[in-house]
C-alpha cells in the first residue's frame, strides 16, 4: 500500500496487477451439483438394501441412470432454464423426498404388495415418463437448433452469383470406366 503511494507520488513504476481469476458458470456449477445430488441419490438406493422391494429398487435405479444420462446431455447440449429447474427438482426433491418418506415407514409396509409399494410405484413411473419426456425434449431441442442453423446456411450460400461456381468441361467417356454408365447385357 506504501509503496504503491510512494510509487505513485515520486514516479515508480506502479504495482503489478494481479491478474482476476475467470468468473465462475453458475450453469456449470449448477449441473455440476445435479450430478453430485444424482449419486448421491444412487448410492442412498444402493443404502437400503432389503428396506426396498425388488420393484423399487429397479425403478429406483432406472430414475438413477436416466438422470444421471440426463446430466450428461445437457452438460453436453445444454437446455432452456425451464428444463434445467425441472430436473433439478427431479434430482433434488421429487425422488429423494418419497424415498424418504417410504423407508421411514414401518417395516410391514415394505412388502411388495402394499398399498405404500404401489403408491410409490406409481409416483416412481410417472417420474420416469417425465424424465423421458423431459430427456426427449432436450435431444429434439439440440436436432432442431442444428435444422435452423442448416436452412440458414442453406439460405445464406443458395443465392450465390452463377458466375461463381465452376463448371467443369464435359469429357468423353473412357470405355474401362463403369462408373456412371447404364449396364446392357
Amino acid at each position: 500500500m506504501i509503496g504503491r503511494f510512494v510509487g505513485g507520488r515520486f514516479g515508480g513504476s506502479p504495482a503489478p496487477q494481479v491478474p482476476q481469476a475467470p468468473a465462475a458458470d453458475p450453469v456449470a456449477e449448477e449441473i455440476a451439483a445435479m450430478g453430485t445430488s444424482v449419486d448421491s441419490l444412487r448410492a442412498a438406493v444402493r443404502r437400503s438394501g432389503s428396506a426396498l422391494p425388488p420393484l423399487l429398487t429397479s425403478q429406483l435405479r432406472q430414475l438413477g441412470d436416466l438422470m444421471r444420462d440426463a446430466v450428461l446431455d445437457i452438460s453436453i447440449r445444454g437446455c432452456s432454464t425451464e428444463q434445467r429447474v425441472l430436473l433439478n427438482a427431479m434430482i433434488c426433491s421429487y425422488v429423494p423426498a418419497p424415498l424418504q418418506s417410504y423407508l421411514a415407514l414401518p417395516p410391514a409396509h415394505h412388502d411388495e404388495e402394499s398399498a405404500a409399494t404401489f403408491l410409490f410405484a406409481e409416483q416412481l413411473a410417472t417420474l420416469e415418463l417425465t424424465l423421458g419426456d423431459l430427456l426427449n425434449q432436450i435431444r429434439i431441442g439440440a436436432v432442431e437448433e442444428l435444422s435452423t442453423h442448416g436452412r440458414f446456411l442453406a439460405d445464406k450460400f443458395s443465392a450465390q452469383d452463377a458466375a461463381l461456381q465452376l463448371h467443369q468441361p464435359e469429357t468423353e467417356r473412357d470405355p474401362l470406366r463403369l462408373e456412371g454408365q447404364r449396364w446392357q447385357h
